[in-house]
């Protein structure tokens, strides 16, 4: 496991595509910087913690995090940290697919998200 390519698995996939079609987020790195964020933001750790990435989305570290790379590995090693863990390269990917997926998950079953409106609201009242 490493940073440099993330993987989903299919059930993250088809929540992500019930996504993109709610909010009319075209790209699947944008959706997936989201559900980080609103995952990170939760002090609990996740509570899955073996995740099967077995679909076909799969993306590469700087098409993810884009111009933010910085600081979104700054987010990881700081939550890698909180939990007790070692920053290494594993504890980071890790860290990264759990977030990710527990994200997705969170906002694939709000009700509430309809539209992009609503995900932007989501971020705001948080």
């Amino acid at each position: 496991m490493s940073l440099e390519n993330i993987r989903l698995s299919q059930p993250a996939k088809d929540q992500l595509v019930k996504l993109k079609r709610l909010t009319g987020v075209k790209n699947w790195n944008t959706l997936c910087r989201w559900a980080l964020a609103l995952s990170l933001q939760d002090p609990s750790p996740p509570l899955v913690r073996d995740i099967n990435t077995d679909s076909n989305v799969e993306m590469t570290w700087k098409t993810f995090a884009g111009l933010y790379g910085d600081i979104y590995l700054a987010l990881l090693k700081h939550r890698c940290l909180a939990d007790g863990q070692e920053p290494t390269d594993v504890n980071l990917s890790h860290t990264l697919t759990v977030h990710i997926h527990r994200g997705i998950g969170h906002l694939a079953g709000r009700k509430n998200l309809k539209n992009i409106g609503d995900l932007i609201s989501l971020s705001l009242h948080t």
